[in-house]
């Protein structure tokens, strides 16, 4: 794998008409074996769904075009640095490689700050902007140790 010019032009110009269609400036493709599996941009506004981040959109499309939950095998090409959200569902979907064009800074100065996010991550969660409390531990651990003992579950 290594890195290819045309498939970030493809996210680029799906960022471009995603504007168009009163989207975010964001768009992704995911590549498997030299082919666009999914492409998508963001679309928050239009699908009033915050977590409807272009590299979100791309995954749950490459998911469903593959019938997997597994991304191995597959690259990330993305308009901008993806988000902590986005970041963290590339790791959860085992995406092998993340190629972006613009950066965090350059999205924050057009009004899409994530910092604060990052921030927050360092905090104790008591400490966070959105309050967390933790309860009930003992009665929620009964799903995880039926979980560990499934003789018949799918990992991921």
């Amino acid at each position: 794998m290594s890195y290819n010019k045309k498939f970030m032009l493809e996210a680029i110009r799906v960022a471009n008409e995603n504007i168009e269609n009163q989207g975010g400036p964001f768009g992704a493709v995911i590549v498997k074996d030299g082919k666009i599996i999914a492409s998508s941009g963001n679309s928050v506004t239009t699908d009033n769904d915050p977590t409807a981040h272009a590299e979100v959109n791309t995954i749950r499309k490459a998911c469903k075009q593959l019938g997997t939950f597994n991304l191995e095998g597959c690259e990330i090409y993305s308009s901008c640095e993806p988000c902590p959200m986005c970041l963290s569902a590339i790791y959860w979907a085992h995406i092998d490689k993340l190629y972006y064009a613009t950066t965090k800074d350059d999205a924050a100065s057009i009004g899409f700050d994530d910092s604060f996010i990052y921030h927050e991550l360092t905090l104790k969660p008591e400490q966070r902007r959105v309050q967390a409390e933790q309860h009930d531990r003992d009665i929620a651990l009964e799903p995880f140790q039926t979980w560990r003992t499934k003789t018949d579950k799918t990992e991921y």
